[in-house]
């Protein structure tokens, strides 16, 4: 007895200084960003203690004793900038190896206005940036560590109040935005992505795999084109070189497992997998549609010299979308087996599937740096439906089926000339395949069209970029000049490539050290999607190339000022107008392309002309604390007003002129590993566009459509009520000696509040279920409109352990 309770107490006390435990150890290495030789005697200190170390003569360094949690280091040498690193997550048995790459002190060569702060920008970028890193990516309320949601904090971003995450930017359609992932172009960023967009319920990147997210609104550099109103550059976190980690997650709709570590003394990988439950979930709590996905993702990193290396990364997702038919089994409520009948009978099957991988090779030289990113995509998109589900040939309504392949090659080379000139020029190649199998029922105002055609098309494109950036005046005046040219050989117009010439030209001047004016005005041009490229009528003619088909062109203007009152914070005022032209039209409803892209499916499958024009502008306000003792917070005001012409050639709301965009985001980290964080949402209400009830009910459209038809010679003459949402997260965080545990709640929309959305047509059934036809007009349908109105509050949890 005696033993047992010896042995007792001595496995409590080892317990308590397990749980006493409460600090860290930090590894890495500084090098010179130029030659990446070894620095020695570098001071290397944690940011907000006075904890911290030297490098040894070998560049490497350890740092004990280091607050559990996210923390980042300050690195100063004399003769260099001092560098603010990017968060790094530290518990008792993970010790990240953190690289530190420092630049020469010299004003005129700095490509970071003030390294040393929070807040980083560009010659080139001075205005319409904003970065977040991997803490702010996690622990964001409502974001539900899905990075597309997290952007809706920042100013410009309208966010949806439905369940999609569709990337919204200054009144721009979800189409025109572009996505990076450690410089390799991301065409598919969302599962379920609508094709012809961007769009989707769920983003495909794992945040477990993300350091940071640099996210540009306006002032591209021209090293990155295809984009009219966002680049959303992603960055990966390298494998730890020393010892391999575990990372498991485990939330309300997918679990997950992230591995990294080292495959060798030069070699070191990071890789995870995700799978969703919610076809479970939706089909326990009786919804209509039982979605499934999975995704990849993967970086290896070898270092082949001191001075190069080369990282293969890969993402991936395969998607499937059935109907739950035994949805209204045991379903005794009216309206709720009404939602269900409409859903099942509208909403088609779908399968998905997509990969991008690629290879970046970097060679550092003493005054250049060459990269080579050599990449390949594929996206295949299916989709099905019958009237009634019946499954038989002779109901078919729908049967799509298309491939996209892009195979592309970027070389780029930025040296530093003399008189400390910034120099980055480059050349990109690209081949293109799209193949397209389309049979449809359409229903429309004018009756019900068949489109029935397949299509195959091989296309190369190139361009040429080229940005030069230097500062004056003591380094007070940023000033950057960038040119592209990009081409395609579709057909005569998009063959020129001065017909794609997009100039911008960037300023910056610095009125003190704390306050700088910035200004920017570029022409960005953008590629229509293949959809449209690849579209042909029943003559089989590729009727868009007759069409003259050309790049969508949008020009912006941007200025304001930034205040950085201190180190952790920053207030910014922007003011910034957008004009478009050669915007895809479509022949057949007689409307803009960029009112479209916020619904599942397949947008631009259709004739059109490049004849649309449109115009976005408004201000943005930014006030931003990064965290400071424990505390942060970001506030952001966007007033934007979107506009796109109509047939009549008259300026009328676009699908996106939401007007008041309110975002208010504040966390506290407390004691005993506790945080609290909190965000409220304030949204116009989108324009939308009312239905065609007279064409709606005739028996052989709604047999087609299965839904309403919408009235485009009302577009957008409707516009649902302004929405707002508040989300709270709260996490709880035990470090153990092999074991980290994370606890959190997050709650989407506490106070419940409603949001509408477009009504439903619904023909009226007998009790034997079969819809009534109108006694007055035989060729009709009786249908009654049902609310689309939700107020749900939607609690989600997880747990996210590291070993």
């Amino acid at each position: 007895m005696k033993k047992l309770i010896t042995a007792l107490l001595l496995l409590f006390l080892n317990i308590i200084v397990v749980f006493s435990q409460n600090i860290g150890t930090i590894k890495g290495k500084v090098i010179d960003a130029q030659t990446r030789e070894s620095l020695p005697f570098v001071s290397i200190i944690v940011e907000g203690t006075a904890i911290g170390n030297s490098s040894e003569e070998n560049g490497e360094f350890t740092i004990k004793n280091v607050p559990l949690g996210y923390v980042k280091v300050a690195v100063s040498f004399l003769g260099y900038q001092t560098v603010l690193s990017d968060d790094y997550l530290v518990t008792i048995d993970k010790t990240p190896f953190i690289l530190i790459a420092l630049s020469q002190s010299n004003e005129q060569l700095d490509e970071i206005v003030v390294q040393s702060k929070l807040f980083k920008k560009s010659i080139e970028s001075p205005v319409s940036v904003q970065s977040l890193g991997i803490a702010e990516i996690e622990k964001n309320p409502g974001g539900n560590r899905d990075i597309l949601k997290v952007l809706q904090s920042l100013p410009g971003v309208a966010s949806n109040p439905s369940f999609r995450n569709d990337i919204i930017i200054r009144g721009g359609a979800p189409s025109e935005n572009k996505f990076y992932l450690d410089g390799v172009e991301v065409p598919v960023i969302n599962h379920f992505q609508t094709q012809g967009s961007s769009g989707g319920p769920v983003g495909i990147i794992n945040a477990d795999l993300i350091r940071k997210v640099d996210f540009f609104t306006s002032a591209f550099s021209a090293s990155e084109g295809n984009a009219l109103s966002s680049i959303i550059e992603f960055t990966q976190k390298d494998g730890n070189p020393e010892k391999l980690n575990t990372r498991v997650t485990l939330g309300t709709s997918d679990a997950g497992i992230t591995f990294d570590g080292p495959l060798g003394s030069k070699t070191t990988f990071i890789a995870s997998v995700r799978q969703s439950y919610l076809q479970f979930l939706f089909k326990l709590i009786k919804l209509p549609f039982l979605p499934t996905y999975n995704d990849f993702q993967f970086k290896v990193k070898h270092q082949l010299t001191s001075n190069s290396e080369i990282s293969l990364i890969g993402l991936g997702a395969i998607d499937n979308f059935e109907l739950n038919e035994e949805v209204n089994d045991n379903i005794t409520d009216e309206e709720t087996l009404k939602r269900n009948r409409y859903a099942l009978s509208n909403i088609p099957i779908q399968e998905q599937w997509n990969y991008t991988v690629g290879a970046v090779y970097r060679h550092f030289g003493e005054n250049s740096m060459k990269e080579i990113i050599l990449s390949r995509n594929v996206w295949n998109n299916n989709a099905k439906k019958y009237f009634n589900n019946t499954n038989s040939p002779n109901d078919l309504l729908l049967d799509y089926s298309s491939k996209e392949i892009e195979n592309k090659l970027r070389f780029e080379n930025t040296s530093t000339l003399k008189n400390n000139y910034k120099l980055n020029v480059g050349i990109g190649l690209e081949n293109a395949t799209y193949t397209n199998s389309t049979f449809q029922q359409l229903a429309i105002s004018d009756g019900v069209q068949e489109i029935d055609f397949s299509s195959k098309l091989s296309m190369l494109k190139y361009n040429l970029f080229g940005q030069i950036s230097k500062k004056y005046l003591n380094a007070n005046l940023g000033i950057s000049i960038g040119v592209r040219f990009d081409a395609l050989d579709y057909n005569s117009e998009m063959k020129n490539p001065l017909n794609q010439f997009s100039p911008r030209v960037s300023l910056s001047y610095k009125l003190s050290e704390k306050i700088s004016l910035n200004a920017s005005t570029g022409i960005y041009n953008q590629l229509p999607a293949y959809t449209i490229l690849g579209y042909r009528n029943n003559l089989n003619e590729l009727v868009n190339r007759n069409n003259g088909l050309k790049f969508i062109e949008a020009t912006h203007y941007v200025s304001g000022f930034e205040m950085n009152p201190n180190a952790t914070s920053k207030i910014s005022l922007e003011g910034f107008y957008k004009t478009y032209k050669n915007y895809p039209f479509s022949v057949r409803d007689q409307i803009s392309l960029a009112n479209l892209g916020s619904d599942f499916g397949v947008i631009g499958n259709e004739e059109v002309t490049s004849t649309s024009k449109g115009r976005s502008y408004g201000i943005e306000l930014l006030a931003q604390k990064k965290s400071y003792n424990g505390l942060y917070g970001i506030l952001s005001y966007t007033y934007v007003k979107s506009e796109f012409k109509d047939k009549q050639e008259n300026y009328i709301s676009s699908s996106w002129d939401n007007r008041h965009l309110l975002s208010i985001t504040g966390g506290k980290k407390l004691k005993k590993n506790w945080e609290i964080g909190g965000k409220f949402r304030l949204v116009g209400g989108q324009p939308y566009t009312p239905y065609d009830f007279e064409a709606s009910s005739i028996i052989a459209n709604y047999d087609v459509s299965n839904s309403g038809i919408l009235n485009y010679d009302k577009l957008n003459t409707e516009r649902f009520k302004t929405y707002h949402q508040l989300d709270i997260r709260i996490d709880k965080t035990w470090y153990w000696e092999k074991l980290s545990f994370n606890f959190y709640v997050d709650i989407q929309n506490l106070y419940k509040s409603e949001f509408t959305s477009q009504s439903y047509l619904i023909p009226l059934q007998d009790e034997n279920g079969n819809n009534t036809i109108n006694q007055s007009d035989a060729t009709k349908y009786n249908l009654e409109e049902i609310e689309n109105s939700s107020g749900n509050m939607f609690p989600r949890f997880g747990v996210i352990l590291d070993f």
